[in-house]
């Protein structure tokens, strides 16, 4: 499968390696705005299918019954740092369900954020599983479980009710047949869903803008969107990419990344895209820290949706020695082409 150079490593003058992989870019019709690589490659959502697995959580009406506010929701979404914020959600989702950490399926990891992590390896603090990253995914799960009178301590099994629902609102987002959805189990322990690339763009147009779908999963679309926009913290959390994007973008799109080298954004309607755009991107080694943010930000500033100075020491990503002396970058060569130059 081609796939296309979408980052260079830079040192001194010479490329040193490079980043390939696959972009697709849609427009909320379907239609192909750009493409590079081989984006009809089908590969695993990872953790950016979190806001369609959210979906069911609100359309069987566990939210509401549960008295989730929008913070909630978007901790539905997030790929937690495991800061004391995210932790403090997690637990109350948790306690609003009359559930405990220890009815959570998702397993235990130290926190993304270094110096939450170096502290409590100082002192002593054993992580939970409300530090996993997917502990808010996990929790409204586990309110979908009980709304429907699943099993609620299998939650987490591709057979559940409550998985089904998610592979159902996977499939319909990304517009394919629900048998054509691969699945496989993800590092929290709850299935992931592969599709292509093009289909995972697709899917985050129709979430920006859901008009092909029932007017319950509309208002359901519409609930997550305000609410990862509206508490970018809460979907990542200090230095984390979608943060940073989603509150410099001033709530013209939604961001969420995927392990293994995904990202997908959703552009919310405006003048100048009126149907949206759906964003997917597929870093083909997998880079999470190098080559994805540097191309992150490139497609977005070409769109003009965040400023041309905005994260001028992302991307270009600069390298330094040990000394802290600037001796190479890693900086994106995708062009999208002269009509998406900036406002």
């Amino acid at each position: 499968m081609y796939s296309e150079v979408l980052a260079n490593v830079v040192r001194g003058a010479t490329v040193e390696s490079v980043h390939t992989g696959h972009v697709a870019i849609v427009d909320g019709d379907g239609g192909t705005v750009f493409e590079c690589g081989s984006p009809s490659t089908v590969t695993f959502f990872r953790s950016a299918s979190k806001p369609f697995q959210a979906i069911p959580c609100i359309t069987s009406g566990a939210a509401d019954a549960f008295g989730f506010t929008d913070e909630e929701i978007a901790m539905a979404c997030a790929s937690h740092s495991g800061e004391p914020i995210h932790v403090e959600h997690a637990r109350r989702m948790l306690e609003k369900t009359g559930s405990s950490e220890e009815d959570l399926r998702c397993g235990v990891h130290l926190p993304f954020n270094e110096d939450v992590s170096r502290e409590m390896v100082r002192s002593g603090e054993e992580p939970t599983q409300l530090h996993n990253n997917c502990s808010g995914k996990h929790a409204a799960m586990l309110a979908l479980a009980k709304r429907i009178d699943a099993d609620p301590g299998k939650y987490e099994l591709l057979d559940s009710p409550v998985q089904r629902r998610a592979m159902r609102c996977v499939a319909d987002f990304a517009e394919v047949p629900m048998e054509k959805v691969k699945t496989a189990i993800d590092g929290c322990a709850a299935p992931n869903f592969a599709v292509s690339v093009t289909a995972m763009a697709r899917s985050f147009a129709n979430l920006v803008r859901p008009v092909k779908l029932h007017a319950t999963v509309q208002t359901a679309a519409a609930r997550v969107v305000s609410a990862m926009m509206g508490y970018p913290e809460l979907i990542g959390g200090t230095g984390r990419l979608d943060t940073m994007l989603m509150q410099a973008g001033a709530a013209r799109f939604v961001s969420k990344v995927g392990a293994d080298g995904v990202w997908c954004c959703g552009v919310m309607p405006c003048t100048r895209y009126p149907t949206g755009l759906g964003i997917a991107i597929k870093v083909a080694d997998g880079d999470d820290t190098r080559g994805r943010p540097v191309i992150a930000i490139s497609i977005l500033k070409q769109l003009g949706l965040i400023s041309s100075e905005s994260f001028a020491d992302l991307s270009p990503m600069l390298i330094k020695n040990r000394r802290g002396q600037t001796v190479g970058r890693v900086e994106s060569d995708l062009r999208l082409g002269p009509q998406y130059l900036p406002f």
